[in-house]
């Protein structure tokens, strides 16, 4: 059967002071009025039920999380004592999902990505299904057809197209396009960016992925068995009075690494599908700009805004908070209740080393 694996373990720094660390991004309602984690699994709805949704999360944001979804029980949450990459969580979350389904099949996907057209990413998902099901099958992954030359992304090179078998999925194989991955590739420079681009034969890598759950347990025990020899420490200590120690200890010693160095660089016979859906991955404040939409001045404003002879630029505030701006242009503008910042919309990564400021200084309530 088909499980979820919903990855809710960022902090989203580049979305201070929005974002903090008992309320990072993925609890935020940035594109729409929805909290990301909730749209997330509101884009699950009559794929995976919640009886088969996971949840990967830092301890601390549990009951945070637990109230804005009611219907996933507790015992779905791989609860992280702290921060170790994707991989670790993946693995645990595989090991806990074969406790209750041998033949547990896996999608697993970020809680901060926007994806607004569902029909056509459960058509997308259901073709991953079925390749990836079978015993030894192969790993899915999903790739963005890219519409600017980004530095940001990591890309997939895609090779041979693939004809799936049809059976049932018969119309689905004539609505997708499938093809073998050739390799994976790092955030590049620009010019290798626009390179990528220009050929037509690299996507963005979604960072989403399809594979049964045994799969990705025997590709860690090839490929990370030191990391994997601690996750089955924990999953050996489930439901025991042992297990929140077992956890706390073996997630701590374990190796802090992607999934993409630990299984995906060396995976053979991966399989890519063009995404027909939408996909944004709002990384930054620029991309609210995107989602939501910008005035005839080119401005994004959510919240309350009196603005004279400023464009380009997006202001956000909260609690009926005015925001009054005069002479901006290509800025960011956002209100909280105990911070504002003010910033050159085209030097968002500086947002990152103000929050080590904020900790280099102690401001911890800030944080």
């Amino acid at each position: 059967m088909l499980h979820a694996l919903i990855m809710a373990g960022g902090s989203g720094t580049r979305f201070w002071p929005a974002s903090r660390r008992a309320l990072p991004k993925q609890l935020l309602p940035l594109a729409d009025d929805r909290t990301m984690i909730r749209a997330t699994v509101d884009r699950l709805s009559g794929l995976v039920p919640s009886e088969r949704t996971w949840l990967a999360v830092g301890q601390s944001l549990v009951p945070a999380i637990q109230a804005e979804l009611p219907e996933i029980a507790a015992r779905q949450y791989i609860a992280e004592p702290l921060q170790r990459n994707t991989a670790p969580c993946i693995g645990l979350a595989a090991l806990r999902m074969l406790r209750d389904d041998p033949e547990a099949v896996m999608v697993v996907m970020p809680s901060d990505h926007v994806i607004r057209d569902t029909a056509a990413f459960h058509k997308a998902v259901t073709l991953a299904n079925q390749l990836a099901a079978k015993p030894r099958s192969q790993i899915v992954t999903f790739g963005i057809k890219p519409t600017y030359p980004s530095e940001g992304f990591g890309y997939i090179e895609r090779g041979e197209t693939i004809t799936p078998p049809q059976g049932q999925f018969k119309a689905l194989t004539a609505e997708l396009d499938v093809y073998q991955v050739v390799r994976f590739r790092e955030k590049p420079q620009l010019e290798q960016a626009k390179e990528f681009v220009a050929s037509g034969k690299f996507y963005w890598n979604s960072g989403m992925f399809v594979w049964r759950a045994d799969v990705v347990v025997d590709a860690l025990r090839e490929h990370q068995p030191q990391l994997l020899q601690h996750l089955e420490t924990i999953a050996a200590a489930l439901d025991t009075p042992a297990y929140a120690d077992v956890l706390d200890r073996e997630f701590r010693a374990a190796p802090s690494i992607s999934i993409d160095y630990a299984v995906m660089e060396h995976a053979k016979g991966v399989i890519v599908i063009e995404a027909p859906f939408d996909w944004d991955d709002v990384g930054s404040w620029q991309s609210i700009a995107r989602l939501r939409g910008s005035d005839a001045a080119g401005n994004t404003i959510v919240g309350k805004h009196l603005g004279l002879d400023t464009t380009d630029t997006i202001v956000r505030t909260d609690d009926d908070h005015l925001v009054v701006t005069l002479g901006l242009k290509n800025c960011i503008v956002v209100h909280t209740p105990d911070a504002t910042l003010v910033a050159d919309k085209n030097d968002e990564e500086s947002i990152r080393k103000l929050v080590k400021l904020l900790e280099e200084r102690g401001w911890e309530g800030h944080l």
